[in-house]
């Protein structure tokens, strides 16, 4: 990288988290100026971001080339009491907490205490969600059942399709017009309710549209400024040595040519579509920009198939000399950067505990296929790869599509990012990505141009609202259905009767009361996410990410009330590798063998094992575990993945959409096992669980092969994406037969229908020494749950977990 990048680099990594009440303070007074009295609910949100793009400050960091930031500085991170209120107390953990901290100055508490916090308090949207939640849902929620994501960010996650490179806000507006004409020539064949609400919804699109525009000329105009006051600098210095003033000159002058571009720029997109590679990255940039100032979506928006959406903006200005390949690698490493500089809004309580990291989630998809089924690798995927290896940044998170007609030049080129233990680029199966997304009714073109986002969910990029509802405790539904629906953390009956385990005769009684249970707290889950979808959608819309993706502005409604061409809302199951070797334990113990009666096993898990040491190694060491390819131990595995799709696939959500399954756990599995007894696995009280489809840390024995035909004994192809972790040694990689043997093990996975695979290339001993002296291990990257993050920043338990993890040599 060259010196520009250096320092763009060092600064971003250098840079403080901090929290930044901006954004809060413009919310308030606009809501407080009584606007919202007299315009629909829509229009005020439309005019709410108008207000802030108008009034935010500009940042414009030295040397940089792609411009604009979410707060007032790099690492400024801006709050959201609309959505969710952070209370003094909140303030100063976030201020305080070991980990995953912000910075938060006493103006800040000021504003807060006296301003943001006197409005919002009993008015912010995790309000109007808690209070109109049922008690079962409530007390479900407090027992660790579940997670709900919208406690505190809103719905968007999403990914952008192409779109968004072939048009400007201004060819928007041109649609947003058409699509006005259209629906008032149809008066007759709707009522005047639903034409107002459609009319009302393309009107705050169109504000949108024009605040973003509006927004990119106010950096246009401070760009030129800034190049006015280079150009004055240049000019008085006349007392210096000829020479050195000759060179400081140049480098001026360049600098103010420089300016000078990116101002026009500014001018042209995303007011225009845009025309070159530069104008498609920073238009791209202001569109982000929007999603992430109008709300807080989980995750972060992102621009999806990079590789294909950049290249033929790439290939042409090659062709015609206006662009070099270093000129393009410069390019994109600012745009890393720009990513790098944005922490994920922070979050506190449940939600905190369940994805806790400054990582916000935008998954930078390359490789693939074409729309037309042809192989989408191509220059740019392997300079983005060159990108994603020098610059070596968190953010953004970055994966490859592998379909069965990617090169094998793509897996090793990825491999040898991966062999330097980044923990980027992550693996993805093209092949059954387009095949989960049909299922699911996708047209095969909107189902080749889709990707995953996140960690690791799968979705139709551009065409699809995919909302992640929260996780799914699986492994406790096991620990309700041993104690009757009873919970013994809370000391609350929260579940249905499904049966006095000690009355089961037979494994398949234990199987329906688990049923039971299962289904009761997904209905309640369900029932729980229509109403926070109707609060979204009356309460919350979000016009700006509406006009970006397809079918909302013809439907005249909005992203969070269904106006996408698909909506999809997941609930992610958690613990499989837990509850199926848990289940494995009672039938293999209770009754196929019967080497103790369940009345003795549940006495043994509510003592934590104490006094059952014998017992308990044989749990561990001598029962059939998930991941070693066993059919005793996977069959529970398979079991209990029917029971979850068919108790969430296919349920209707209130906004026009369809629930749907996927198994990942970002940290979710360290705070749901803090609230789980002891497990029949031999697993004691509060220790994390097994996350993603991973088998349980330790239980796998027979090798990665093994680990992978357990895996794939699931049905990948009906979920919307599943987690798989593997930790190799470093010693591992060494020599070209190695990758080979990883390539092929990558490519049989993916041929058995596997969704994701990712690896940790790192070994035990280093972890241990890196917590025993992290100030030696500042720089240590980790593969946590689909995404990476320094060693450092993961709490006590999560690094625990991760050193638990096998270890293949």
């Amino acid at each position: 990288m060259n010196n520009r990048i250096k320092k763009l680099r060092e600064q971003s990594l250098n840079a403080v988290n901090r929290l930044s009440a901006e954004r809060a303070l413009l919310v308030t007074d606009f809501y407080t100026s009584g606007i919202d009295q007299s315009v629909s609910v829509p229009v005020m949100r439309a005019l709410t971001l108008d207000h802030i793009l108008k009034n935010k400050s500009i940042c414009i960091l030295e040397g940089e080339v792609i411009v604009a930031e979410r707060g007032p500085d790099a690492k400024a991170c801006p709050t959201y009491p609309e959505i969710t209120l952070h209370s003094v107390e909140d303030l100063e953990i976030l201020d305080s907490r070991k980990k995953v901290s912000f910075k938060v100055d006493d103006e800040t508490k000021r504003i807060y205490s006296e301003k943001i916090i006197p409005f919002w308090k009993n008015r912010s949207n995790r309000d109007r969600i808690m209070q109109a939640m049922e008690s079962g849902w409530l007390d479900a929620y407090q027992a660790g059942i579940f997670t709900e994501f919208q406690e505190q960010r809103a719905p968007g996650h999403t990914v952008a399709g192409d779109k968004i490179y072939r048009k400007g806000m201004l060819d928007m507006i041109e649609e947003i017009g058409d699509t006005r004409s259209s629906i008032r020539s149809l008066r007759y064949a709707l009522d005047d309710n639903e034409i107002n609400e459609k009319l009302e919804e393309l009107k705050a699109m169109e504000i949108a549209a024009n605040a973003m525009i509006l927004f990119a000329n106010r950096y246009a105009e401070a760009l030129e400024k800034l190049a006015d006051s280079e150009a004055e600098k240049s000019e008085v210095q006349h007392s210096v040595e000829r020479e050195a003033r000759s060179e400081r000159n140049s480098r001026s002058e360049d600098r103010v040519s420089e300016l000078m571009e990116i101002a026009r720029i500014c001018r042209k997109v995303p007011a225009q579509a845009p025309e070159t590679f530069h104008e498609a990255l920073q238009h791209y940039w202001f569109i982000h920009l929007g999603v992430i100032t109008e709300l807080n979506p989980w995750d972060s928006f992102n621009p999806g198939r990079l590789d294909q959406h950049l290249y033929p903006f790439y290939s042409r200005e090659l062709e015609e000399g206006t662009l070099t390949r270093e000129r393009a690698e410069e390019l994109l490493q600012c745009f890393w950067i720009k990513f790098n500089n944005h922490p994920a809004p922070p979050k506190i309580g449940i939600t905190a505990l369940e994805s806790n990291t400054y990582t916000d989630f935008s998954l930078i998809n390359v490789g693939g296929v074409k729309p037309d089924g042809t192989d989408g690798v191509n220059d740019l995927t392997f300079l983005i790869l060159d990108v994603i290896e020098e610059m070596r940044l968190l953010q953004p998170s970055s994966m490859v599509q592998v379909s069965r007609m990617s090169p094998d030049s793509l897996i090793k080129r990825t491999l040898q990012i991966t062999k330097t233990g980044f923990g980027q680029p992550s693996y993805f199966n093209t092949d059954a990505i387009v095949q989960e997304l049909m299922r699911q009714g996708k047209t095969e073109v909107d189902a080749r141009n889709g990707g995953a986002s996140g960690c690791v969910e799968a979705g139709a990029f551009g065409t699809e609202a995919y909302i992640l509802s929260g996780y799914f405790n699986l492994t406790k539904i096991l620990e309700i259905t041993l104690n009757n629906g009873f919970d013994p953390r809370t000391n609350k009956q929260i579940g249905p009767a499904s049966g006095d385990p000690n009355s089961f005769s037979s494994f398949k009684e234990l199987l329906t009361a688990f049923s039971t249970q299962l289904d009761y707290f997904i209905g309640i889950k369900i029932r729980g996410n229509n109403t926070i979808h109707r609060i979204f959608a009356e309460n919350m819309p979000a016009p700006f990410l509406s006009l970006i993706i397809e079918d909302c502005i013809a439907n005249g409604k909005d992203y969070n009330a269904g106006g996408a061409r698909y909506n999809t809302t997941y609930i992610q199951g958690v613990g499989l590798g837990s509850v199926t070797d848990s289940l494995t334990a009672l039938k293999y113990h209770v009754f196929d063998n019967q080497t103790i009666t369940m009345k003795g096993f549940l006495h043994a898990l509510e003592k934590d094992f104490s006094g059952f040491d014998e017992f308990r190694s044989e749990l561990i060491y001598n029962t059939p575990k998930y991941g070693n390819d066993d059919d005793y131990a996977d069959d529970q595995a398979k079991i209990v993945f029917e029971m979850f799709f068919e108790s969430v696939d296919g349920k209707p959500t209130s906004i026009g959409g369809i629930h749907r399954i996927n198994m990942l756990p970002t940290t979710s599995h360290v705070y749901f096992g803090s609230v789980i007894g002891a497990l029949p696995d031999g697993r004691k009280a509060k220790q994390p669980l097994s996350e993603g489809i991973s088998p349980f840390q330790g239980a796998d024995t027979k090798g990665p092969t093994a680990i992978l035909n357990s895996a794939a004994k699931i049905d990948h192809i009906r979920t919307g994406g599943t987690l798989l972790n593997q930790k190799f040694s470093p010693e591992f990689f060494h020599g070209e037969e190695a990758m080979n043997k990883l390539a092929a093990l990558i490519r049989s996975y993916f041929r058995m229908n596997g969704h994701h695979i990712q690896f940790n290339v790192v070994s035990a001993r280093t972890l241990k020494e890196a917590q025993k002296h992290p100030e030696k291990y500042r720089d240590l990257i980790v593969r946590v749950a689909g995404y990476s993050d320094y060693f450092n920043d993961l709490g006590e338990d999560l690094q625990n977990e991760i050193i638990r993890r096998t270890e293949h040599k």
